[in-house]
């Protein structure tokens, strides 16, 4: 989904390839102008046991999950690319608070992120910029869910889906928490996790 209106562009780039990621930023901030703002929205998912879990694939997780993640606040903290009081947002999951079974490596890769945001907020602090996460729940519509619907049973589907006690999500549930989180209204919120869940984290 494209936004409407002008001023805005788009600027493809393979998080897989961290190490570029500060100088891209800073490629973007020079032809823009310094960014209020950053949110880590990407990631890469899994549905193995322990047991059939490749190496290869956790690496890939980690690059794009966590790593791309880190190098992101590296490349936004940079001078001239980060306008005053900026924000980051990074997009977890409510697997990253809870277990999933056969999610153990996404599990891991999203608590992670977490801990990044809390850490990343006491060390950033001093240089005037936020850094918080938020954890949605299942959002129906996105790229992911889609995927996971396609390789797991319909009835699984289904009995997680129920486990949200207010229904499942939209992209703008999360969307808006995020914009919250970037906002000036949140100008006192840092190192938390924002979980938007429907209600499923409080059974």
């Amino acid at each position: 989904m494209k936004l409407e209106g002008s001023g805005h562009f788009v600027e493809a780039y393979d998080l897989a390839s961290v190490e570029g990621i500060p100088q891209w930023l800073k490629g973007i901030a020079t032809r823009s102008g310094a960014l209020s703002g950053l949110v880590h929205c990407a990631g890469l998912e899994d549905i193995s046991p322990i047991r059939f879990l490749s190496l290869e694939r956790l690496r890939g997780m980690q690059d794009v999950n966590v790593n791309a993640a880190l190098w992101l606040l590296k490349g936004f903290r940079q001078k001239g690319v980060s306008a005053s009081n900026g924000s980051v947002v990074l997009v977890s999951s409510i697997t990253g608070l809870v277990g999933q079974s056969g999610h153990t490596a996404y599990c891991a890769t999203k608590g992670a992120l977490i801990a990044l945001a809390r850490a990343a907020a006491i060390e950033l602090a001093s240089e005037s910029i936020r850094v918080n996460c938020v954890a949605p729940g299942w959002v129906d519509n996105t790229a992911m869910t889609e995927s996971v619907c396609q390789r797991i049973p319909e009835d699984q589907v289904n009995r997680f889906k129920s486990m949200h006690p207010y229904g499942v999500g939209k992209p703008d549930d999360v969307a808006y928490g995020i914009a919250f989180l970037l906002s000036e209204a949140a100008r006192w919120i840092t190192g938390t996790t924002l979980v938007i869940d429907g209600g499923y984290t409080a059974q």
